[in-house]
């Protein structure tokens, strides 16, 4: 059985659910499907906490009304036989009914996850009603009944995994199964999400529970690019990536996968297929544990850095100093990116600067400090085994004329990385394409 994720914009519209129902059918293989919520939908639902945590039941209703009126007019389009639009209109008046439940009565965050796990709730139902009356054999799969977190917010693979094999079980026979990606149940039973690589993350784990024989990640672009298209000129989609590859280039910038969200399909060895709805027949990226030697794949960038620098002669020959750095940015819960050491100071990168001044205060009890604003890392990933003679100088060739704040090698086999200025960014990532994809030279 493969996994196949389509994501919210790829299920926006009636017409765009009944494109992904061609898609799911059309090999006759048997599939389980995991699907987002309609693009706009988690905004709108979010929306509608919000005016419920501000204790203006008003503001609530009037945004749940609007949605409403759009659901029904997508009705209205999706189905051909007043059967299932009927069905579909009782089944989604019940959703605005139990939105509209909330406005009474106390609102904590416990019911602002349920009203945005709707989203998921209402796509995965409009599609299965589809496909039934298309006369596909369909199932839904509610998420709720098997997806869910340990007490540490992570997903409890063994639950998972015996729940799901369980279901699939009891609802044999079945082409196509749907469930919802993204909402899950954490370990008290109370609605909750995966947060990290929310219905990606969902169809990793799925797939890795019931040993698929591949997970297809749908989008709305050809694969992963070998760069930024949107900064770059000439990029081409990369065919094959490692499972650390498209790691390091997911947490690194590439948008179209998030980091974590492969992991579980990594561990269990099941290849990810990233494919475009828009040109099905594309091969798209295949991602698995394979390593094509000698070979850089491709560039990233991560925006909205921020270096710090601590510099201090009692770092010299001093036990336990780095220890005590990294515990401060371990209490204000930051994670690094990139660091850089020498005998007297130590250079690190953040995402998150929103204890920045915090951690200033008190790494000044160390040394000396300086923070460099509005930095971006640029990522280089690939065969990067030191023993590739000659690899890094090609990427650091291409860096010559760009002023480059610090460089992390040999932490990982796969990457390389630059930490430069936010506006010397654009400049970077086409003089890395240039030199390493464009350029004849190139290995």
């Amino acid at each position: 059985m493969k996994v196949m994720k389509f994501g919210g914009t790829s299920v926006g519209s009636p017409g765009r659910m009944k494109d992904v129902a061609s898609l799911i059918t059309r090999s006759g293989e048997q599939v389980l499907v995991v699907l987002s919520a309609m693009s706009g939908t988690t905004n709108s639902l979010i929306e509608i906490s919000d005016y419920l945590y501000k204790k203006n039941p008003e503001g609530a209703n009037d945004v749940i009304n609007r949605l409403e009126k759009k659901y029904m007019a997508h009705v209205e389009e999706l189905y051909s036989t007043d059967e299932w639009r009927d069905e579909t209109r009782k089944f989604l008046r019940g959703e605005f009914d139990y939105l509209r439940s909330f406005t009474k009565d106390l609102f904590t965050s416990f019911e602002e996850k349920s009203i945005v796990a709707q989203g998921e709730i209402m796509s995965t139902n409009m599609v299965t009603n589809y496909l039934k009356e298309c006369g596909i054999n369909a199932t839904l799969l509610s998420a709720l009944d098997y997806m869910r977190t340990d007490k540490n917010a992570e997903p409890d693979s063994v639950y998972i995994k015996d729940k799901l094999t369980k279901l699939l079980e009891q609802n044999a026979g079945y082409q196509v199964y749907i469930t919802q990606g993204f909402i899950c149940r954490n370990a008290y039973g109370e609605i909750d999400n995966l947060q990290r690589g929310g219905s990606d993350y969902t169809a990793s784990l799925v797939g890795a529970a019931i040993n698929a024989d591949e997970i297809q990640i749908w989008t709305d672009i050809d694969g992963m690019h070998n760069n930024d298209p949107r900064v770059v000129d000439k990029t081409d989609a990369v065919r094959q990536l490692h499972f650390e590859e498209a790691a390091e280039l997911a947490y690194f910038g590439a948008k179209i996968l998030h980091p974590t969200c492969v992991q579980p399909a990594k561990f269990a060895g099941i290849p990810v297929r990233l494919l475009n709805t828009m040109d099905p027949t594309a091969p798209g990226t295949i991602i698995n544990n394979e390593i094509i030697a000698g070979k850089i794949k491709a560039v990233a960038a991560k925006d909205n850095i921020t270096a710090i620098k601590i510099k201090s002669s009692r770092m010299l020959l001093a036990t336990g100093f780095l220890r005590k750095v990294f515990e401060i940015f371990e209490s204000y819960q930051t994670p690094i990116d990139m660091i850089a050491t020498s005998e007297v100071g130590v250079s690190m990168s953040i995402d998150n600067d929103s204890h920045l001044n915090d951690i200033v205060a008190e790494l000044k009890k160390y040394g000396t400090v300086t923070v460099d604003r509005d930095m971006c890392i640029i990522c280089v990933v690939g065969d990067l085994d030191w023993s590739n003679v000659g690899f890094e100088t090609l990427a650091t060739d291409a860096m010559k004329d760009i002023p480059v704040r610090m460089i992390s090698y040999g932490g990982s086999n796969y990457n390389i990385s630059f930490l430069v200025r936010e506006s010397d960014k654009k400049r970077a990532l086409q003089s890395l394409s240039d030199t390493l994809f464009n350029d004849k030279r190139k290995i």
